[in-house]
């Protein structure tokens, strides 16, 4: 206590001297009201103030300090905020009541540097850029002021605090999308490291320089030498991060999986190796969104409930759950998508009201459910024929990502028949795809344009734009995309008049459609080889074409049942009037009025855009 007491300064001093003489006061007030009453009052006036002062006691704790903490105690609730704030933000104090907390210990002692940090992450949640800013600079002024580096490590610390302070800087600028500010910042940390032959920031510094440049062809050469060189120094935290960017940038440059996941398999070693529990959840994510690249659906949703069911054994050993973090949103955003394309609603927004449980709308990885969110009910709109509603939700999807809000804008303009507004919208987003290298978007664009020409009467100009599509989508391995590809290549084949060729094409690709594929995509390729069997039966005998036409509508039974999973009426409609024009031509009269009776239902609730194969019946 004398030590303590020792250190104080002379404001604090008067602090303590002001509390002293309050608290001597109302003791002496207290002790002179309890004279005058009555043995029989005291006793439950007593009884009263001991429950009052337990329901305060509880009230402060739940709030945690509202007056002057010592050192030791401010200590603690600042690494237990920060802790939660690092695992579990819903657990910790709102960012007012955090920011209000911080603010009472700076009031108390100014130069408490720890104090400023805390408040620096209370700011990147709430994503305020000059508060935060002003916090972080604050804590290494802090810092260097009160030489608790500098007393230790002599000069040495005093340099350590500048270049790290420079580094952190250009970590907040980069966070904020100011790449300019940052890589200045990031210059000024590798001067002051290099001076000071500092190879650990140096370190750090690379792994930025790899962050700001990694839109550059060359910058994988950064990344291995930086992943080499963490290794040397025995920086595992770092070499895995670098495997990780490393896997990441291999796998939209169009790796083969194996080798992917083999380069993964060698951080998981290390992550084991050095219980870095942090890095294993990032890694099987980071696989989750790999098979989902690759368009293998199975695959994701096995290393998505590998990670949900590693968190909820690790919740049950550690006092603090380790399930709030970036990797577990991710994962169940890949979930809730996953089930939604496959028709399971009700399933996927079991998933979404829980990552809105787990990441409230102030948190800092809310955006990620947010955009799944938004993703799902876009698709469920278009699906329901609900067009005027998927448009207003493409606000909302391009707050989020604007490059995903454009698409989807250009998706509803095609939808509502506008076509020349939409191909604008296409060919601007397909430029800037280029320009960006967003592979996946520039293959989807080109599909939609491709869409659009064939819906114009135009399906020979759509022709090179699919097969453009194609050759990208297998160099880059994306099953999916290329699946789909095919099928609208064997459509515009059909268009052409080559059925059987079209028939040929959609055998090769049926496979992976129906085993990974979501199940809009699974009724359109059942729905398309029933087309073909029924375009390429027109030349054969009687009873053979009566075998094909009934082998049709097997067909189309079952892309109905796909197409009802996922509420799809304009396809249902379009299915239910091929099946009454093939049961017409079978002769079967009562099969054949189902059918009609079912397509009138559906023709009188949707919009009519046309069929484009009616004709070839």
């Amino acid at each position: 206590m004398i030590l303590a007491y020792s250190k104080l300064s002379f404001s604090q001093v008067f602090k303590l001297y002001t509390a002293l003489q309050q608290y001597f006061q109302n003791g002496e007030k207290k002790t002179v009201e309890d004279a005058d009453m009555e043995p029989a009052s005291r006793e439950e006036s007593e009884r009263k103030m001991e429950k009052e002062e337990l329901d305060v006691s509880i009230r402060e704790e739940e709030v945690s300090c509202s007056g002057p903490l010592s050192q030791k105690q401010a200590e603690f609730f600042l690494s237990q905020q920060a802790s939660l704030l690092k695992n579990d933000e819903t657990k910790a104090l709102t960012p007012a009541s955090l920011q209000k907390e911080l603010n009472n210990l700076l009031k108390f002692n100014p130069d408490f540097a720890e104090a400023h940090y805390l408040s620096y992450l209370n700011n990147l949640r709430v994503q305020d850029v000059f508060s935060s800013t002003h916090s972080l600079l604050h804590y290494f002024d802090r810092l260097i002021l009160t030489g608790a580096e500098s007393k230790s490590n002599g000069e040495e610390g005093y340099g350590r605090s500048l270049r790290y302070a420079a580094l952190n800087l250009a970590a907040l600028h980069c966070r904020f999308g100011h790449y300019q500010q940052a890589e200045l910042a990031l210059q000024e940390a590798i001067r002051i490291a290099q001076e000071s032959n500092d190879h650990v920031c140096l370190q750090h510094c690379l792994s930025w320089l790899y962050v700001l440049g990694q839109k550059r062809s060359d910058s994988y050469v950064l990344l291995e030498h930086s992943v080499k060189k963490a290794v040397h120094f025995g920086l595992p935290y770092l070499a895995s991060l670098g495997i990780q960017s490393l896997v990441q940038q291999r796998a939209f440059a169009g790796k083969t999986a194996n080798k992917l996941m083999d380069a993964l398999k060698d951080s998981d070693l290390l992550h084991w190796k050095h219980s870095l529990s942090e890095l294993i959840d990032i890694s099987i994510a980071q696989k989750t969104a790999i098979w989902r690249l690759y368009g293998r659906s199975t695959m994701a949703l096995q290393q998505a409930q590998l990670l949900l069911s590693m968190n909820s054994l690790e919740s049950v050993n550690a006092g603090v759950q380790q399930n709030n973090t970036e990797s577990f949103a991710v994962a169940l955003g890949h979930l809730a998508e996953l089930h939604a394309e496959q028709g399971c609603f009700a399933a996927a927004s079991e998933v979404l009201k829980h990552l809105k449980e787990r990441f409230p709308p102030n948190s800092q990885h809310a955006q990620l459910w947010m955009l799944c969110d938004q993703k799902i009910q876009f698709d469920r709109a278009m699906n329901d024929g609900k067009y005027h509603l998927a448009d207003s939700i493409v606000t909302g999807i391009t707050a989020l990502n604007s490059i995903e809000g454009v698409y989807r804008k250009a998706t509803v303009l095609q939808a509502q028949n506008q076509m020349s507004e939409a191909h604008k919208l296409l060919q601007k987003l397909l430029i800037h795809c280029q320009k960006i290298r967003n592979t996946e978007m520039v293959i989807s664009v080109l599909l939609s344009v491709a869409e659009l020409y064939w819906r114009s009467s135009s399906p020979t100009i759509a022709l090179p734009v699919l097969l453009q599509a194609l050759a990208l989508s297998k160099e880059y391995r994306l099953q999916h995309l290329a699946s789909e590809t095919v099928l609208n290549l064997a459509f515009a084949q059909l268009i052409l008049g080559i059925p059987e060729q079209a028939l040929s094409l959609l055998h090769m690709a049926i496979e992976p459609i129906l085993a990974d594929g979501a199940v809009l995509d699974k009724g359109r390729a059942m729905f398309l080889v029933a087309k073909c069997q029924v375009a390429s039966a027109a030349s054969y005998e009687p009873l053979k074409k009566a075998a094909v036409l009934e082998a049709a509508i097997e067909n189309l039974s079952e892309a109905k049942n796909y197409f009802a999973k996922v509420d799809c009426k304009e396809q249902i409609r379009d299915v239910v009037y091929f099946q009454a024009r093939l049961y017409h031509t079978l002769g079967k009269t009562q099969e054949r009025n189902r059918c009609a009776m079912l397509f009138r239902q559906l023709h009188q609730d949707l919009p009519f855009h046309g069929v484009p194969l009616i004709n070839l019946l």
